[in-house]
């Protein structure tokens, strides 16, 4: 780039944004509408936004019957929207005999059935539905038969086929459990008992993950659209291009530090990445960097909105139901380890920049920051408020209407960005279209949920596992040189590789919530078989079911990204997840040193302090020896090095930590000469 080149202002078009998340997110594109059912469907997503909003103020129903109205919304509208395969993407259907108002009467009745058999179990009286379970009646059978059959097709259309696929597989399970060889056998479940313990019970469909969608998420999700309307997302980037945009390579860290921001307000990885990314990417790329590298920056650091409190994303607050823990602490235990993946993106981008000699942003290009709150500072008033409200001990679904609430109002009276009614209007209809993948792929893991907790099936995979890992260990710890780890330590440690492999293998064909879900199911209590404590093995999973936005081939952030880059999707797909790599050691660092959580029962700042030291020079020598440049470019034997000592840096004995630190100075000495005579390795 040359130095006469200037870099557009960052200006956030929101329309723009909305538009490149619908093209490049699978979950909220829908199938061109004619007119009067957009109309119809708009009007159905608005009432859906508003149900969920006045009961978050004005108290929630009845357990089964909020969740049955979540969903009979969420699975009628999906066959209206999402059509039977992708082809169904065209111009809008004219409407004939066949297809009523342009859909096909078969996605009519599908609609209607989903809707009738959803709400059959809410309007069963409470003392009859506690006789039915485990002995339900005919029409109990045929409609939850019917349930489970149109939620598969609903989770097809909405999510793809993995999700239904393991459902399917897991049913199969139940049914043949005499079948099935050595530890797995089980004495196996009719269809009727199948059915009775998926539909009636609270373990099944109607259980604690669509529950938390239908309790928790929706509102925070429709927060964020309302805070990012208002203008929130706008103070986010100035505030992050003024903070990092001087500095080398100044739009790749802008990227990351409103991604950092932006997830604040956003638990989608694909949202962060188009919005922000609309800005950054095409900043990146004239300020030098390759389109790959561009796009991959934006996709990695955007899938920390995740995992970056205050809203987490559905999982944050499943972890809530599964925990029995207050949402503060979840937020207070996420506070460092989201930290730790921004900065070792960071730290690669920096090294980047420096190997390949790129500049930061002038002065005229970064925004000006007093400006930028004079017309914006109210924006900030709704996340306050939701903080103060979450900190107070309230309910997160409280917090979340007064959010909303204020939202509304600033965005109302805000005479420097004023909304309109008719934003307002579409502000509830965009929220409630996120609630219908995720509401679909909640209710579907129900399913699987409901299967483990039939058959014990998650205590045999529990048992399988450790078993396995204790024998790795076992042989490892014949050939070790040295006794770095004892025994339980090195079954711990294949556990949580073997743990890991299988988040991310899930994390290619399902959603995060959905492979927390089943892994929080089955892994976490593997992992408290080992002594791990619940909280840091929920984590563990958690973080690691993000890679998959990441992780090719199926890599949704890093498709949306390329795809606005103009980059080889796969190829951004491998730099992402090279850039998000600290994300696959800090996980491990939080096993063996859980005092980097903050809120475990053994945590001590000493602890603490040993934890976090170790863990950023880990993600500081990996991201060198990743980049190929520290001080100066590096050898081939320096990065070898740098890895090895990454790895021991983040080891739970403080043995391992020293002979990290041992291996890294040959060379950072190697590293000052070069720096100090201008030399350059290659």
């Amino acid at each position: 780039m040359a130095d006469g080149d200037k870099i557009a202002p960052m200006e956030l078009d929101e329309a723009k944004a909305r538009e490149l998340e619908e093209q490049f997110d699978s979950e909220i594109r829908f199938r061109p509408l004619a007119p009067l059912a957009a109309r119809l469907v708009g009007a159905l997503l608005v009432a859906l936004s508003i149900f969920h909003y006045y009961t978050a103020g004005f108290g929630l129903l009845s357990e089964v019957f909020h969740r049955g109205i979540h969903l009979s919304f969420v699975l009628g509208l999906i066959f209206l929207v999402f059509p039977f395969a992708k082809k169904g993407y065209h111009e809008p259907a004219r409407s004939t005999l066949v297809r009523p108002l342009g859909i096909p009467i078969f996605d009519w009745a599908l609609a209607v059935g989903a809707v009738v058999a959803v709400l059959h179990v809410p309007f069963i009286p409470l003392d009859d539905l506690a006789f039915r379970v485990g002995n339900p009646t005919t029409t109990d059978v045929v409609l939850g038969g019917i349930l489970i059959l149109v939620l598969l097709e609903a989770t097809r259309r909405s999510v793809g086929w993995p999700l239904p696929i393991i459902a399917v597989l897991f049913m199969a399970y139940s049914l043949y459990g005499p079948s099935m060889p050595g530890i797995l056998v089980h004495p196996g479940a009719s269809f009727s008992q199948l059915v009775n313990h998926l539909y009636l019970t609270s373990q099944g469909i109607y259980g604690i993950a669509l529950g938390v969608v239908a309790t928790y998420v929706f509102h925070f999700v429709l927060f964020g659209v309302f805070a990012t309307r208002i203008g929130l997302g706008q103070l986010f980037l100035d505030c992050a291009a003024w903070v990092a945009g001087r500095f080398a390579g100044g739009p790749a860290k802008v990227s990351i530090f409103g991604s950092a921001l932006f997830g604040m307000i956003s638990g989608s990885s694909v949202a962060n990445t188009v919005t922000v990314g609309s800005l950054t990417i095409p900043a990146m790329i004239r300020l030098g960097y390759k389109r790959q590298f561009a796009a991959a920056v934006e996709a990695a650091s955007s899938t920390g909105g995740q995992i970056t409190p205050p809203i987490m994303g559905a999982a944050a607050f499943l972890m809530i139901e599964f925990l029995n823990l207050p949402y503060t602490t979840i937020i207070l235990a996420a506070i460092i380890p989201a930290f730790m993946h921004f900065f070792g993106v960071l730290i690669q981008v920096h090294f980047e920049a420096k190997r390949t000699g790129l500049r930061g942003m002038t002065r005229e290009e970064m925004p000006d920051l007093t400006e930028a709150f004079k017309r914006d500072w109210p924006t900030v008033i709704p996340l306050v408020v939701l903080i103060g409200v979450l900190l107070s001990g309230y309910t997160p679904y409280l917090a979340a209407f007064w959010g909303i609430t204020l939202c509304v109002l600033v965005g109302l009276i805000n005479p420097r960005r004023r909304m309109s009614l008719k934003e307002v209007y579409e502000g509830l209809r965009d929220g409630a279209k996120y609630a219908l993948a995720v509401g679909a792929a909640a209710a579907t893991v129900g399913i699987i949920v409901g299967v483990v907790t039939l058959t014990g099936v998650g205590f045999k995979i529990s048992y399988i596992v450790t078993t396995t890992a204790a024998q790795m260990a076992a042989f490892v710890g014949t050939i070790l040189p040295v006794d770095l780890f004892g025994p339980q330590a090195l079954t711990l440690l294949f556990t949580l590789i073997m743990t890991g492999i299988v988040c991310i293998l899930m994390g290619c064909g399902i959603p995060t919530t959905a492979n927390y879900i089943i892994m929080a199911t089955i892994a976490a209590p593997t992992l408290g078989m080992l002594g791990v404590e619940p909280i840091v093995a929920h984590f563990f999973v958690f973080y690691y079911g993000v890679l998959a936005d990441i992780t090719p081939p199926v890599a949704l952030a890093a498709y949306a990204a390329a795809g606005m880059a103009g980059a080889d999707p796969f190829r951004t797909g491998n730099t992402a997840f090279r850039l998000g790599l600290g994300k696959v050691l800090v996980p491990f660092v939080f096993v063996f040193s859980p005092s980097l959580l903050l809120v475990t029962a053994d945590f001590t700042w000493g602890n603490f302090l040993v934890a976090f030291i170790g863990c950023t020079l880990g993600i500081t020598c990996l991201g060198a020896a990743l980049s190929g440049f520290m001080l100066v470019r590096t050898k081939a034997w320096e990065n070898v090095l740098l890895i090895v000592a990454a790895i021991l840096l983040v080891a739970p004995e403080l043995t391992s930590s020293l002979i990290g630190v041992a291996l890294i100075m040959p060379v950072l000495l190697r590293q000052i000469s070069g720096y100090r005579t201008g030399a350059v390795a290659l």
